[in-house]
C-alpha cells in the first residue's frame, strides 16, 4: 500500500538554503514515517521536489518492520532544500514527519565483536 505525503500552504518557499552555517547536504533525514510507508512510496513522495538518487526506509533486520524512519538522497542541494521546505512537518496517516538534513553518526561506531588482545 503506497502512502502519498499531502502538502498543505504552509510550505516554506523562502527559507535560505544554508543550516545555521553549516554546508548544505543532499541527503536527507526522513522522522516519524509511518510504517506504511516503504522505499517505493518514499521516493514516490520525495519525487515531486526533484531527482531521487536513493531512498530508503530502514528496517529492523530480524523482523523486517520498518523502525519509522528512512533516509533520501536528492540529486542536488537546491531539491533537498525544496524537499525538507515541502515536507517538513506534513501529515503522513495522521504521524507529523520530519525532514531535516541528515548528520554523520556519532560515536565509534555500533556493536559487534572487539578483541583487545587476551584476557589473561
Amino acid at each position: 500500500m503506497a502512502t502519498t505525503l499531502s502538502r498543505g500552504a504552509c510550505a516554506i518557499a523562502g527559507r535560505p538554503a544554508s543550516l545555521k552555517g553549516s554546508v548544505m547536504s543532499s541527503k536527507l533525514y526522513v522522522g516519524n514515517l509511518p510504517y506504511s510507508v516503504n522505499d517505493d512510496s518514499l521516493r514516490h513522495n520525495f519525487s515531486e521536489f526533484g531527482n531521487v538518487a536513493s531512498a530508503k526506509v530502514m528496517t529492523d533486520r530480524d523482523s523486517g518492520r520498518s523502525k519509522g524512519f528512512g533516509f533520501v538522497e536528492m540529486a542536488s542541494e537546491a531539491e533537498a532544500q525544496a524537499a525538507i521546505n515541502g515536507l517538513n512537518g506534513q501529515s503522513v496517516d495522521g504521524r507529523q514527519i520530519v525532514v531535516n538534513v541528515s548528520r554523520p553518526k556519532e560515536g565509534g561506531g555500533g556493536g559487534g565483536y572487539r578483541s583487545n588482545g587476551p584476557r589473561y
